[in-house]
Parts: structure tokens; sequence; C-alpha cells
């Protein structure tokens, strides 16, 4: 693990209300509670939209700057090559409809991610463009396969940084080598990673990154951003366009034109979620001064945790053991999940249940009270119970 200043998750638990009602929140990976720095930065937001200036827009352009500056620090990329969009699937739909396909054109993905990282290169198909999957092995996605599925004719390779259900981490700095020797572009969509584990755009060779902003971010739904290569804005056609995509665009307003920003803000076609914006700023600033490395060494130490506990008490577990092949998520598999599940949820500790599964996301205020209270109800279905 890399060298930094730990921290104690109890110093960050009193910023969250929903810890002082009882609730054991193990549900980041579907959506984060917000804290209490984010709730006051919004709350100030909507009582100067309804008592102050109302019109807000001079105050919230620090907040767009801060929070690029925030998402640029976490994924190592300059703040102008970030722009913001109402979520990951917008995000992707950018880089899918802005490349200049031809029939056979031929794009890589994986049969085990969540669709939002499908559907987008699905609908490409009207243009003769094939779609391939690897087949993963036991919820891992090997890079020695995505290699041979490669073609002649593959032009994009897209992947989640952490998969949705078995948890697993890809080597994203090797799938970004592999796609860099072979000029094959490299799509991540990072909304299962960011923000728990480290990611570098430049060592992992990512041309387009993208996620959301609501699970392990921390803040509110219905805002993302995407990163994109100077290079490979370059490419892309921009199928959507707004009067903010343009450079100076509250300048001569009835100059018409299209004079595109040379930045990633020329994806910010009109008025932004400017409140989600603000508290994407606060949140990621939170996470920042936590540290993502010391983010990452709690968090996995936590799902070691609960994976020794599911193999001493007769739970599958679809997770990679291996540290270097998981972030957040450890997904569990017994008999009576759904069982499980509901009375979890009847003792307010919250999880995921999924494709029959029980997906556990702790973060980096989650304790081992948390853990504790969790492992009491599992061990009710204990193998010799089940």
């Amino acid at each position: 693990m890399d060298e930094y200043v730990s921290y104690s998750p109890e110093q960050y638990r009193s910023l969250f209300p929903h810890i002082q009602t009882g609730k054991i929140w193990l549900n980041h990976a579907a959506i984060s509670p917000l804290s209490k720095r984010v709730h006051a930065v919004v709350e100030k937001h909507l009582q100067n939209r309804s008592f102050g200036d109302i019109d807000v827009y001079p105050s919230v352009l620090d907040s767009c700057e801060r929070a690029k500056r925030n998402l640029g620090a976490l994924i190592n990329a300059a703040p102008e090559r970030i722009g913001f969009v109402p979520n990951t699937s917008e995000g992707l739909n950018i880089l899918a409809n802005g490349l200049d396909w031809k029939s056979g054109d031929r794009i890589l993905l994986n049969d085990i991610e969540f669709p939002t990282n499908v559907v987008p290169f699905l609908n490409l198909k009207r243009f003769g463009v094939e779609v391939d999957f690897v087949k993963s092995r036991n919820g891992e996605v090997l890079t020695d396969d995505l290699a041979a599925a490669l073609t002649p004719r593959t032009r994009l390779l897209s992947i989640s940084s952490v998969q949705f259900l078995s948890g697993y981490r890809a080597d994203l700095a090797d799938v970004g080598a592999l796609c860099r020797s072979k000029d094959v572009l490299f799509c991540v969509d990072a909304i299962q990673g960011l923000g728990v584990s480290p990611h570098d755009v430049q060592a992992m060779q990512i041309d387009f990154l993208t996620a959301g902003g609501n699970k392990w971010l921390m803040g509110l739904m219905g805002l993302g951003f995407v990163f994109v290569t100077e290079e490979l804005q370059a490419r892309l056609t921009q199928r959507h366009a707004g009067w903010t995509s343009n450079r100076n665009f509250f300048g001569d307003f009835f100059t018409y034109r299209i004079d595109l920003d040379e930045t990633a803000r020329r994806y910010e076609n009109g008025t932004q979620n400017y409140v989600g914006i603000a508290a994407l700023a606060e949140s990621t600033a939170t996470l920042l001064e936590a540290g993502v490395d010391a983010i990452r060494d709690h968090v996995l130490e936590l799902t070691g945790r609960v994976i020794a506990f599911a193999d001493e008490n007769g739970f599958g577990v679809v997770t990679p053991r291996d540290p270097a092949k998981r972030a957040g998520i450890v997904t569990l598999t017994h008999p009576k999940a759904s069982e499980i599940f509901a009375e979890l949820t009847e003792q307010r500790i919250v999880v995921s249940l999924r494709e029959g599964m029980l997906r556990i996301a702790p973060h980096f205020y989650s304790s081992d009270e948390d853990l504790h209270a969790l492992f009491g109800m599992l061990r009710l279905y204990a193998a010799e119970n089940a």
C-alpha cells in the first residue's frame, strides 16, 4: 500500500445524520447518504435562490471551478478536461455518438457490465457497428481475454473500473496499455470505483472516463461528469450543442454561431444542475481531505472482514478475495438471500439485493460497529441454520 497520513473513520461519522437515527448504511454502491457538509451547501444554495440574490449565477461559477478541480485531483486530470453531464449514460452517449463509425467497426465489452455501459454501444448497431462481449471468469474480466478478443476492426474498449455485482476491480493500467498498443480507444465507466479506489487517467492511459456523482462520490442524483483527452475530443463530432457550448457564450447573443469551447465545457449545453455541482464540490472535498489511498485501505480492510466472515459462516462469495482485484463491493450468495435482505431492512441495516445476492458496500466512514451489527444478523443464517 502507498504511504499516506491515515485518518480515523470516527472523525467523519458525526457528519452523517442517518447514523444518529440508528440506520446502518452499507449500500454505497446504490446511493450514498448526504453529509452535513453537503446538506449545508445545498441549503445555502436554496436559501439564496429563495430569499437572497435569487440570480445566483455569479456564485455558482465558483462551485463549478471547485468541483472540476476536485474531480481532476481524484483522477489526475486538468480541470479543463472535465465537463458536467446529468449521468453516466449521458456521458457514454457523448462518446458513442461522437465517433465517425463505419459499418463493420467493432466495440469490445464484457458479459458482466451494468446496462449503462452496454446500451449506448448497442444503439450503434444501426450504423453497422458490432459489439463483442468477452466472457468473464468467476466474476473477473481478464486482460488476456480482452487481448484475445481484439480484432483489426475493434475501435473501442469500454469497461467498468469496478463491476457492479461481482465487485471485481479491473487492472485499468494493464487494460490501458493493451489498448494503447493496439490503437484502440479506452473508455472507463468509473461510477462504482471513483471515490473509493484511486484512478489515474494518465498512468492508466484512459481516453474517456465518466461517472455519476451519487454513489461513492456522495453527491446528488442527476449530476455526473466526463473526462476526455484533447486528442479524443478533436476526433469527436458533437451531436448535441447549446448556447453555452460555445466560447464566450455570454457575449454577443445575436451572433448565431457554432464556436465550440476548446475545453470539455463544450459538452455542457445549457443551464446546469448548479445545486448538484455545489454538492459534488463539497462531497469530493471531504473525500480528498480523508485521502483516497487511505479510504481504499480502510474499505479493503472492512470488505476483507466481510469475506472472512462469509467463509466462516457458510455464505458464498462472488467477489475476488485478492485485495488488488476489489474495491468497496462484496457480494454474497445464500439460499435465503431474499429473506435475509428483508430482515436486514427491517433492522435498518441497508444493503442491496441484486440478482438474488446480497451486495454489501461500506465507505470511508463505515465502522467496526456497523459490521458487528451486520454479522449479528447474518449469523442467524449461518450454514447450520440455512
